[in-house]
């Protein structure tokens, strides 16, 4: 890759969670493209527009909805695309961007796992934009305290109940771009666990972890609240936080488990299981997601009882998974 030399203060978009340091080193603004997506008011709009300008149907929502955003955000002027560890349909988009003359920047996830080959892609991103090694450690190391602010909240939501499912949610997604801010974004952190902690503790009928992706839905967490069930393990949002206490910037991203192989997810949810006293498991899954087929070994080594449920566009929850989400409450509850 070449050096990019771009100007301090451009918004670089990418397509998941990527070390987000060499961005922040380089004095750029990073953008999660999919935050921007499913948080604008017409995020089922777009993926419409998609279809109609002859986008597949049968090509998961998240990736035409990125598209959707990019033609929508032209101040996003370099798109880094992780064509190894996130999703099977980023190669062909990448294609697709740069036919359209957007200036990209490619990054793999190691597969399998693997220090030298990891230390050596985020080496290659780093010559892109302009930075070394000591610039982007001492990023890292500023963006520590925010990451433990993070998992100070996650804690408040699986020990006291203080922190919503929702809330959790949406703090740590947005642990992959701060907001593209991570000044502002620590400061509302810390207002926002002031005011929480000053809430009384609070505990559900029943209490459930949210494996897989992120959902499409945009009242899953609300619905749950009404069946009497908490929330209180958000599987990949909490891993785009970078939780632990990793020795280096390499270690952190080698221990996130969402680019890598199945079965340090499950080791990880299954830590979840026992530490958060969990009930069930609702696996959500995405239509025409190649992770679906992980379903099968979640359940084979997962000893707990599991719910999946699979969304497609951005909607409210359809009606029979609302009486599908029910029936399984109901069932943790007796």
């Amino acid at each position: 890759m070449l050096n990019a030399n771009l100007p301090p203060g451009l918004r670089v978009g990418f397509t998941t969670t990527i070390p987000v340091e060499v961005i922040l080193a380089a004095g750029l603004i990073p953008v999660d493209l999919n935050n921007i997506f499913i948080t604008a008011a017409d995020a089922y709009q777009q993926v419409n527009a998609a279809e109609a300008e002859g986008w597949p149907r049968t090509v998961c929502a998240w990736i035409k909805g990125i598209h959707s955003t990019l033609q929508r955000r032209p101040d996003i002027k370099v798109v880094i695309v992780v064509t190894q560890g996130d999703c099977s349909n980023t190669h062909a988009l990448m294609e697709l961007l740069e036919a359209e003359g957007q200036q990209l920047a490619a990054f793999q996830f190691p597969f399998p796992r693997s220090r030298e080959l990891l230390h050596h892609q985020i080496a290659q991103l780093m010559v892109f934009f302009g930075v070394d090694w000591p610039m982007v450690t001492q990023t890292w190391r500023e963006l520590n305290p925010v990451r433990l602010k993070l998992a100070e909240l996650d804690r408040l939501t699986w020990t006291t109940g203080q922190v919503s499912g929702r809330e959790n949610f949406q703090f740590l997604l947005s642990g992959s771009d701060f907001n593209g801010d991570p000044q502002t974004f620590s400061r509302h952190l810390t207002e926002f666990l002031a005011r929480v902690r000053r809430r009384p503790h609070h505990a559900g009928l029943v209490r459930l972890g949210l494996i897989g992706i992120p959902p499409i839905f945009d009242n899953l967490f609300e619905y749950l609240e009404e069946l009497g069930a908490q929330v209180v393990f958000n599987e990949f949002p909490r891993q785009f936080s970078m939780p632990g206490k990793p020795l280096d910037m390499v270690e952190q991203y080698l221990n996130y488990t969402y680019p890598y192989d199945v079965f340090g997810r499950i080791a990880d949810i299954a830590v979840a299981v026992a530490e958060r006293r969990l009930d069930g498991l609702i696996h959500y899954t995405q239509s025409f997601c190649f992770r679906q087929i992980q379903d099968r070994l979640l359940r084979q080594r997962l000893n707990l009882p599991m719910l999946t449920i699979e969304g497609d566009r951005p909607a409210a929850v359809d009606h029979r998974t609302r009486l599908r989400l029910e029936a399984f409450v109901d069932v943790l509850r007796r």
